[in-house]
Protein backbone atom coordinates (compact mmCIF):
# COMPACT_ATOMS: atom_id res chain seq x y z
CA UNK A 1 0.00 0.00 0.00
CA UNK A 2 1.10 3.76 -0.54
CA UNK A 3 1.92 5.47 2.62
CA UNK A 4 2.10 9.56 1.86
CA UNK A 5 4.43 10.83 4.52
CA UNK A 6 2.72 12.17 7.86
CA UNK A 7 3.08 15.51 6.83
CA UNK A 8 1.69 15.18 3.75
CA UNK A 9 -1.40 13.64 4.63
CA UNK A 10 -1.67 16.01 7.56
CA UNK A 11 -1.97 18.77 4.93
CA UNK A 12 -4.44 16.93 2.80
CA UNK A 13 -6.68 16.58 5.98
CA UNK A 14 -6.41 20.22 7.06
CA UNK A 15 -7.15 21.24 3.29
CA UNK A 16 -9.73 18.70 2.96
CA UNK A 17 -11.71 19.83 6.66
CA UNK A 18 -11.48 23.75 4.67
CA UNK A 19 -12.64 23.37 1.56
CA UNK A 20 -16.23 20.90 3.48
CA UNK A 21 -16.28 24.29 5.63
CA UNK A 22 -16.31 26.66 2.63
CA UNK A 23 -18.71 24.45 0.66
CA UNK A 24 -20.76 23.67 3.70
CA UNK A 25 -20.85 27.95 4.90
CA UNK A 26 -24.50 29.01 4.49
CA UNK A 27 -24.70 32.03 6.03
CA UNK A 28 -28.09 33.78 6.60
CA UNK A 29 -29.47 30.70 4.61
CA UNK A 30 -31.73 28.92 6.87
CA UNK A 31 -31.42 24.98 7.21
CA UNK A 32 -33.99 24.40 9.43
CA UNK A 33 -36.98 24.77 7.60
CA UNK A 34 -39.31 21.42 6.24
CA UNK A 35 -39.55 21.75 2.72
CA UNK A 36 -43.04 21.93 1.37
CA UNK A 37 -44.29 19.45 -1.72
CA UNK A 38 -46.88 22.02 -2.58
CA UNK A 39 -44.74 25.13 -2.65
CA UNK A 40 -42.25 23.49 -4.50
CA UNK A 41 -44.23 22.05 -7.46
CA UNK A 42 -46.08 25.80 -7.48
CA UNK A 43 -42.38 27.36 -7.79
CA UNK A 44 -41.20 24.56 -10.39
CA UNK A 45 -44.33 25.48 -12.72
CA UNK A 46 -43.71 29.42 -12.17
CA UNK A 47 -40.25 29.32 -12.66
CA UNK A 48 -41.07 27.58 -16.11
CA UNK A 49 -43.80 30.77 -16.93
CA UNK A 50 -41.02 33.12 -15.99
CA UNK A 51 -38.46 31.75 -18.81
CA UNK A 52 -41.32 31.19 -21.03
CA UNK A 53 -41.60 34.77 -20.85
CA UNK A 54 -38.22 35.58 -22.55
CA UNK A 55 -38.52 32.75 -24.91
CA UNK A 56 -40.02 32.59 -27.10
CA UNK A 57 -42.82 35.06 -25.16
CA UNK A 58 -40.68 38.47 -25.65
CA UNK A 59 -38.61 37.16 -28.36
CA UNK A 60 -41.76 37.26 -30.54
CA UNK A 61 -43.48 39.84 -28.89
CA UNK A 62 -40.31 42.16 -30.23
CA UNK A 63 -39.73 40.35 -33.30
CA UNK A 64 -42.91 40.84 -34.33
CA UNK A 65 -42.86 44.71 -34.14
CA UNK A 66 -39.37 45.17 -36.15
CA UNK A 67 -38.95 45.42 -39.84
CA UNK A 68 -38.50 41.96 -41.81
CA UNK A 69 -34.37 42.29 -42.24
CA UNK A 70 -34.37 42.48 -38.37
CA UNK A 71 -36.56 40.03 -37.22
CA UNK A 72 -34.01 37.26 -36.54
CA UNK A 73 -31.35 40.10 -34.78
CA UNK A 74 -34.25 41.10 -32.25
CA UNK A 75 -34.94 37.17 -31.84
CA UNK A 76 -30.98 36.63 -31.19
CA UNK A 77 -31.17 39.73 -28.77
CA UNK A 78 -33.62 37.50 -26.11
CA UNK A 79 -31.83 34.03 -26.70
CA UNK A 80 -28.30 35.28 -25.78
CA UNK A 81 -29.46 37.34 -22.74
CA UNK A 82 -30.75 33.36 -21.68
CA UNK A 83 -27.62 31.80 -21.96
CA UNK A 84 -25.41 34.84 -21.05
CA UNK A 85 -27.28 35.82 -18.20
CA UNK A 86 -28.37 32.48 -16.70
CA UNK A 87 -24.46 31.57 -16.40
CA UNK A 88 -23.64 34.83 -14.44
CA UNK A 89 -26.41 34.93 -12.02
CA UNK A 90 -25.09 31.15 -11.28
CA UNK A 91 -21.35 32.48 -11.27
CA UNK A 92 -21.95 35.42 -8.73
CA UNK A 93 -25.33 37.09 -9.43
CA UNK A 94 -27.05 35.31 -6.94
CA UNK A 95 -25.04 35.09 -4.36
CA UNK A 96 -24.93 38.81 -4.34
CA UNK A 97 -28.19 39.37 -4.14
CA UNK A 98 -29.32 36.89 -1.85
CA UNK A 99 -26.97 35.74 0.44
CA UNK A 100 -25.86 37.78 2.78
CA UNK A 101 -27.80 41.19 4.57
CA UNK A 102 -25.35 43.99 3.64
CA UNK A 103 -26.85 47.46 2.63
CA UNK A 104 -25.45 47.76 -0.44
CA UNK A 105 -24.42 44.18 -1.29
CA UNK A 106 -24.73 40.67 -0.86
CA UNK A 107 -21.31 38.17 -0.47
CA UNK A 108 -19.95 35.86 -1.94
CA UNK A 109 -20.08 32.86 -0.35
CA UNK A 110 -22.65 31.50 -2.79
CA UNK A 111 -19.76 32.02 -5.66
CA UNK A 112 -20.66 29.28 -8.60
CA UNK A 113 -23.19 28.22 -5.99
CA UNK A 114 -20.77 26.69 -3.71
CA UNK A 115 -22.49 25.20 -0.38
CA UNK A 116 -25.45 24.48 -2.49
CA UNK A 117 -27.34 21.70 -0.74
CA UNK A 118 -30.07 19.64 -2.08
CA UNK A 119 -32.51 20.27 0.99
CA UNK A 120 -30.81 23.54 1.99
CA UNK A 121 -33.20 27.02 1.74
CA UNK A 122 -32.82 30.71 1.51
CA UNK A 123 -34.29 32.57 4.61
CA UNK A 124 -35.96 34.51 1.89
CA UNK A 125 -37.67 31.21 0.56
CA UNK A 126 -38.21 29.24 3.72
CA UNK A 127 -40.75 26.41 2.26
CA UNK A 128 -38.46 25.50 -1.13
CA UNK A 129 -35.22 24.49 -2.27
CA UNK A 130 -32.66 26.84 -2.45
CA UNK A 131 -31.85 25.78 -5.97
CA UNK A 132 -35.38 26.21 -6.91
CA UNK A 133 -35.77 30.02 -5.62
CA UNK A 134 -32.06 30.86 -7.18
CA UNK A 135 -33.46 29.53 -10.19
CA UNK A 136 -36.96 31.27 -10.14
CA UNK A 137 -34.60 34.64 -9.36
CA UNK A 138 -32.58 33.69 -12.29
CA UNK A 139 -35.45 33.89 -14.81
CA UNK A 140 -36.40 37.44 -13.25
CA UNK A 141 -32.43 38.65 -14.47
CA UNK A 142 -32.45 37.14 -17.29
CA UNK A 143 -36.01 39.47 -18.50
CA UNK A 144 -34.83 42.47 -17.94
CA UNK A 145 -31.60 42.16 -19.70
CA UNK A 146 -33.32 41.06 -22.64
CA UNK A 147 -36.01 43.67 -22.31
CA UNK A 148 -33.70 46.63 -22.46
CA UNK A 149 -33.02 45.68 -25.87
CA UNK A 150 -36.41 46.78 -27.59
CA UNK A 151 -35.70 50.04 -27.37
CA UNK A 152 -32.09 49.84 -29.37
CA UNK A 153 -33.55 47.53 -31.84
CA UNK A 154 -32.84 47.73 -35.38
CA UNK A 155 -29.42 49.49 -34.85
CA UNK A 156 -27.19 48.15 -31.97
CA UNK A 157 -23.93 45.54 -32.67
CA UNK A 158 -24.72 42.33 -31.73
CA UNK A 159 -21.65 41.93 -29.63
CA UNK A 160 -21.81 45.57 -28.17
CA UNK A 161 -25.20 44.12 -26.59
CA UNK A 162 -23.08 40.90 -24.71
CA UNK A 163 -20.85 43.32 -23.98
CA UNK A 164 -23.74 45.85 -22.31
CA UNK A 165 -26.23 43.24 -20.69
CA UNK A 166 -22.67 41.74 -18.92
CA UNK A 167 -22.12 45.33 -17.63
CA UNK A 168 -25.79 46.05 -16.77
CA UNK A 169 -26.85 43.01 -15.12
CA UNK A 170 -23.32 43.36 -12.91
CA UNK A 171 -23.69 47.05 -12.36
CA UNK A 172 -27.08 47.89 -12.28
CA UNK A 173 -29.25 44.62 -11.71
CA UNK A 174 -27.61 43.17 -9.46
CA UNK A 175 -27.28 46.26 -6.83
CA UNK A 176 -30.76 46.96 -7.83
CA UNK A 177 -32.37 43.82 -6.56
CA UNK A 178 -30.24 43.42 -3.63
CA UNK A 179 -31.32 46.67 -2.43
CA UNK A 180 -35.14 46.42 -2.73
CA UNK A 181 -35.61 41.78 -2.73
CA UNK A 182 -32.09 41.42 -1.02
CA UNK A 183 -32.67 42.95 2.24
CA UNK A 184 -30.83 46.52 1.25
CA UNK A 185 -31.15 49.53 2.26
CA UNK A 186 -34.11 50.16 0.39
CA UNK A 187 -35.76 47.60 1.86
CA UNK A 188 -34.90 48.80 5.54
CA UNK A 189 -36.42 51.75 4.35
CA UNK A 190 -39.58 50.26 3.94
CA UNK A 191 -39.88 50.25 -0.09
CA UNK A 192 -42.61 48.06 -1.73
CA UNK A 193 -42.18 45.91 -5.03
CA UNK A 194 -43.78 42.97 -5.03
CA UNK A 195 -42.27 41.38 -8.73
CA UNK A 196 -40.10 43.96 -10.28
CA UNK A 197 -41.69 47.63 -10.54
CA UNK A 198 -38.55 48.90 -10.07
CA UNK A 199 -36.17 46.00 -10.33
CA UNK A 200 -37.30 44.80 -13.54
CA UNK A 201 -39.76 47.27 -15.43
CA UNK A 202 -38.68 50.85 -14.23
CA UNK A 203 -34.83 49.41 -13.93
CA UNK A 204 -35.33 48.35 -17.96
CA UNK A 205 -37.19 51.27 -19.03
CA UNK A 206 -34.84 53.89 -17.61
CA UNK A 207 -32.44 52.06 -19.61
CA UNK A 208 -34.10 52.07 -22.33
CA UNK A 209 -34.74 55.88 -22.96
CA UNK A 210 -30.76 56.69 -21.86
CA UNK A 211 -29.68 54.03 -24.56
CA UNK A 212 -32.12 55.17 -27.15
CA UNK A 213 -30.92 59.09 -26.51
CA UNK A 214 -27.39 58.11 -26.29
CA UNK A 215 -27.60 56.16 -29.67
CA UNK A 216 -29.51 58.30 -32.01
CA UNK A 217 -32.63 57.76 -33.81
CA UNK A 218 -33.25 55.02 -36.58
CA UNK A 219 -31.98 56.09 -39.89
CA UNK A 220 -35.37 56.83 -41.87
CA UNK A 221 -36.66 57.65 -38.65
CA UNK A 222 -39.50 60.04 -39.41
CA UNK A 223 -39.48 60.20 -42.92
CA UNK A 224 -39.71 56.05 -43.77
CA UNK A 225 -42.26 53.43 -43.20
CA UNK A 226 -40.48 51.90 -40.11
CA UNK A 227 -44.04 49.88 -40.20
CA UNK A 228 -44.04 46.09 -38.28
CA UNK A 229 -42.87 42.72 -40.16
CA UNK A 230 -45.58 40.68 -38.60
CA UNK A 231 -48.07 41.69 -35.80
CA UNK A 232 -49.64 38.28 -35.53
CA UNK A 233 -45.95 37.51 -34.00
CA UNK A 234 -46.54 40.03 -31.64
CA UNK A 235 -49.44 38.83 -30.68
CA UNK A 236 -48.90 35.22 -30.36
CA UNK A 237 -45.67 37.14 -27.72
CA UNK A 238 -48.22 39.10 -25.78
CA UNK A 239 -50.01 35.53 -24.75
CA UNK A 240 -47.46 34.54 -23.93
CA UNK A 241 -46.01 37.39 -21.74
CA UNK A 242 -49.62 37.61 -20.36
CA UNK A 243 -50.01 33.69 -19.05
CA UNK A 244 -46.38 33.72 -18.25
CA UNK A 245 -47.10 36.97 -16.14
CA UNK A 246 -49.17 34.89 -13.57
CA UNK A 247 -45.67 32.78 -12.74
CA UNK A 248 -44.43 36.78 -12.54
CA UNK A 249 -46.72 37.75 -10.02
CA UNK A 250 -48.34 34.57 -8.31
CA UNK A 251 -44.65 33.08 -7.94
CA UNK A 252 -43.63 36.24 -6.15
CA UNK A 253 -45.54 35.11 -3.41
CA UNK A 254 -42.76 32.14 -3.22
CA UNK A 255 -45.96 29.69 -1.70
CA UNK A 256 -48.77 28.29 -3.24
CA UNK A 257 -50.71 30.11 -1.07
CA UNK A 258 -53.95 32.44 -0.78
CA UNK A 259 -51.77 36.00 -1.72
CA UNK A 260 -50.43 34.01 -4.85
CA UNK A 261 -54.15 33.52 -5.71
CA UNK A 262 -55.12 37.25 -5.22
CA UNK A 263 -51.41 38.05 -7.27
CA UNK A 264 -52.51 36.35 -10.01
CA UNK A 265 -56.25 37.26 -10.29
CA UNK A 266 -55.36 41.68 -10.29
CA UNK A 267 -52.27 40.67 -12.91
CA UNK A 268 -55.39 39.79 -15.35
CA UNK A 269 -57.36 42.24 -14.37
CA UNK A 270 -54.92 45.03 -15.21
CA UNK A 271 -54.04 43.59 -18.29
CA UNK A 272 -57.95 43.45 -19.50
CA UNK A 273 -57.95 47.09 -18.42
CA UNK A 274 -55.22 48.36 -19.75
CA UNK A 275 -55.95 46.34 -22.93
CA UNK A 276 -59.53 47.85 -22.95
CA UNK A 277 -58.17 51.27 -22.08
CA UNK A 278 -55.48 51.80 -24.76
CA UNK A 279 -58.18 50.35 -27.02
CA UNK A 280 -60.97 53.17 -26.27
CA UNK A 281 -58.53 55.71 -26.76
CA UNK A 282 -57.61 54.52 -30.01
CA UNK A 283 -61.05 54.41 -31.18
CA UNK A 284 -61.54 57.33 -30.19
CA UNK A 285 -59.33 59.48 -31.02
CA UNK A 286 -57.84 57.42 -34.39
CA UNK A 287 -61.83 56.00 -35.25
CA UNK A 288 -59.74 52.72 -35.39
CA UNK A 289 -58.96 50.38 -32.41
CA UNK A 290 -55.47 49.15 -33.53
CA UNK A 291 -54.27 45.17 -32.75
CA UNK A 292 -50.72 46.62 -31.75
CA UNK A 293 -52.72 49.24 -29.70
CA UNK A 294 -54.62 46.27 -27.69
CA UNK A 295 -51.19 44.55 -27.49
CA UNK A 296 -49.67 47.51 -25.90
CA UNK A 297 -52.46 48.65 -23.50
CA UNK A 298 -52.05 44.69 -22.11
CA UNK A 299 -48.61 45.00 -21.39
CA UNK A 300 -48.79 47.75 -19.94
CA UNK A 301 -51.34 46.90 -17.37
CA UNK A 302 -49.18 43.65 -16.70
CA UNK A 303 -46.19 45.91 -16.01
CA UNK A 304 -47.86 48.60 -13.90
CA UNK A 305 -49.85 45.66 -11.48
CA UNK A 306 -46.68 43.87 -11.11
CA UNK A 307 -44.96 45.62 -8.09
CA UNK A 308 -48.77 46.14 -6.35
CA UNK A 309 -50.17 42.43 -7.20
CA UNK A 310 -49.14 41.09 -3.94
CA UNK A 311 -50.25 44.08 -2.04
CA UNK A 312 -53.59 45.24 -3.30
CA UNK A 313 -57.20 44.05 -4.07
CA UNK A 314 -58.15 42.36 -7.64
CA UNK A 315 -60.47 45.12 -8.36
CA UNK A 316 -57.57 47.74 -7.77
CA UNK A 317 -56.13 45.94 -10.46
CA UNK A 318 -58.55 47.36 -12.66
CA UNK A 319 -58.46 50.71 -11.89
CA UNK A 320 -54.38 50.80 -12.11
CA UNK A 321 -55.25 48.96 -15.66
CA UNK A 322 -57.33 51.90 -16.60
CA UNK A 323 -54.49 54.12 -15.48
CA UNK A 324 -51.49 52.27 -17.02
CA UNK A 325 -53.81 52.07 -20.11
CA UNK A 326 -54.04 55.79 -20.37
CA UNK A 327 -51.06 56.88 -19.28
CA UNK A 328 -48.52 54.76 -21.10
CA UNK A 329 -50.78 55.70 -24.43
CA UNK A 330 -50.02 59.12 -22.95
CA UNK A 331 -46.02 58.46 -22.83
CA UNK A 332 -45.72 56.22 -26.21
CA UNK A 333 -47.79 59.21 -28.01
CA UNK A 334 -47.50 62.65 -27.38
CA UNK A 335 -44.48 62.26 -24.98
CA UNK A 336 -42.01 60.23 -27.34
CA UNK A 337 -43.17 62.71 -30.17
CA UNK A 338 -42.74 65.66 -27.97
CA UNK A 339 -39.04 65.06 -27.28
CA UNK A 340 -38.52 62.70 -30.22
CA UNK A 341 -36.59 59.94 -28.88
CA UNK A 342 -36.46 57.10 -30.87
CA UNK A 343 -36.92 54.03 -28.34
CA UNK A 344 -37.86 51.50 -31.26
CA UNK A 345 -39.98 49.40 -29.30
CA UNK A 346 -41.59 51.56 -25.81
CA UNK A 347 -39.81 50.48 -23.14
CA UNK A 348 -39.56 53.65 -21.77
CA UNK A 349 -43.31 54.38 -22.70
CA UNK A 350 -44.69 50.90 -21.20
CA UNK A 351 -42.35 49.03 -19.18
CA UNK A 352 -40.73 52.51 -17.52
CA UNK A 353 -43.50 54.79 -16.94
CA UNK A 354 -45.63 51.47 -15.76
CA UNK A 355 -42.75 50.81 -13.30
CA UNK A 356 -43.01 54.35 -12.12
CA UNK A 357 -46.80 54.15 -11.51
CA UNK A 358 -47.44 50.74 -10.14
CA UNK A 359 -44.78 51.63 -7.53
CA UNK A 360 -46.63 54.66 -6.72
CA UNK A 361 -49.92 52.91 -6.70
CA UNK A 362 -48.74 50.18 -4.42
CA UNK A 363 -48.22 53.40 -2.46
CA UNK A 364 -51.69 54.98 -2.59
CA UNK A 365 -53.51 51.03 -2.77
CA UNK A 366 -51.62 48.66 -0.60
CA UNK A 367 -53.85 46.70 1.80
CA UNK A 368 -52.82 45.82 5.10
CA UNK A 369 -55.24 42.73 4.82
CA UNK A 370 -53.21 41.17 1.92
CA UNK A 371 -49.72 42.35 1.82
CA UNK A 372 -49.04 43.36 5.76
CA UNK A 373 -48.80 46.87 4.86
CA UNK A 374 -51.40 49.88 4.54
CA UNK A 375 -51.10 52.40 2.22
CA UNK A 376 -52.49 56.28 1.63
CA UNK A 377 -56.41 54.81 1.26
CA UNK A 378 -55.55 53.15 4.82
CA UNK A 379 -54.51 56.05 6.42
CA UNK A 380 -50.71 55.68 5.75
CA UNK A 381 -49.26 58.64 3.49
CA UNK A 382 -45.54 57.75 4.28
CA UNK A 383 -45.49 54.35 2.37
CA UNK A 384 -46.05 56.65 -0.56
CA UNK A 385 -43.18 58.71 0.08
CA UNK A 386 -41.12 56.04 0.37
CA UNK A 387 -42.34 54.61 -2.51
CA UNK A 388 -41.43 58.05 -4.19
CA UNK A 389 -38.12 57.77 -2.55
CA UNK A 390 -37.86 53.98 -4.08
CA UNK A 391 -38.32 55.39 -7.68
CA UNK A 392 -36.06 58.31 -7.13
CA UNK A 393 -33.04 55.87 -6.34
CA UNK A 394 -33.55 53.46 -9.12
CA UNK A 395 -34.49 55.50 -11.37
CA UNK A 396 -30.56 57.99 -10.89
CA UNK A 397 -28.59 54.85 -10.43
CA UNK A 398 -29.96 53.21 -13.50
CA UNK A 399 -29.84 56.54 -15.50
CA UNK A 400 -26.26 57.28 -14.03
CA UNK A 401 -24.78 53.77 -14.62
CA UNK A 402 -26.11 53.40 -17.97
CA UNK A 403 -24.73 56.33 -19.62
CA UNK A 404 -21.90 55.38 -17.99
CA UNK A 405 -21.40 51.35 -19.49
CA UNK A 406 -22.54 52.99 -23.19
CA UNK A 407 -20.04 55.26 -23.23
CA UNK A 408 -17.83 52.42 -22.05
CA UNK A 409 -18.88 49.90 -24.81
CA UNK A 410 -19.10 52.60 -27.27
CA UNK A 411 -14.89 52.85 -27.19
CA UNK A 412 -14.27 49.02 -26.97
CA UNK A 413 -16.42 47.74 -29.56
CA UNK A 414 -18.93 50.87 -31.30
CA UNK A 415 -22.19 51.14 -30.24
CA UNK A 416 -23.86 51.40 -33.53
CA UNK A 417 -23.61 49.57 -36.88
CA UNK A 418 -22.43 51.24 -39.88
CA UNK A 419 -25.58 53.16 -41.79
CA UNK A 420 -24.97 50.59 -44.53
CA UNK A 421 -25.26 47.65 -42.21
CA UNK A 422 -28.62 49.12 -41.01
CA UNK A 423 -30.16 50.02 -44.37
CA UNK A 424 -29.49 46.24 -45.19
CA UNK A 425 -30.29 44.90 -42.08
CA UNK A 426 -29.11 43.14 -38.87
CA UNK A 427 -29.87 39.87 -39.69
CA UNK A 428 -27.78 39.14 -42.58
CA UNK A 429 -24.97 41.60 -41.79
CA UNK A 430 -24.61 40.49 -37.66
CA UNK A 431 -25.61 37.00 -38.40
CA UNK A 432 -25.59 35.94 -41.83
CA UNK A 433 -28.56 34.85 -42.20
CA UNK A 434 -32.13 35.72 -43.48
CA UNK A 435 -35.63 34.74 -43.66
CA UNK A 436 -36.61 34.37 -47.16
Amino acid sequence: MLRLPRAVAQFATAISAASFAFMSATPALAQDTKIDAADTAWMITSTALVLMMTIPGLALFYAGMVRKKNVLATMAQSLIAVALISILWAVYGYSLVFVGDGAWLGSLDRILLSGMTMDGVNSAAKTIPEALFTLYQMTFAVITVALVAGSVADRMRFSSYVLFSIGWFTLVYIPLAHWVWGGGFLAQAGVLDFAGGLVVHLSAGTAGLVAAVVMGRRRGYGSENLSPYDLSLAVIGTGLLWVGWFGFNGGSALQANSRAVMAIFSTHLAACAGALTWTAIEWITRRKPSVLGMISGAVAGLGTITPASGFVEPWHGIVIGVIAGAVCYWACTSLKHRFNYDDTLDVFGIHGIGGLLGTLMTGIFATAAIGGTAGLIEGNPKLLLTQVYGVAVVFVWTGGMTFVLLKVVDMLAGLRVPHEHEVEGLDITQHGEALQ
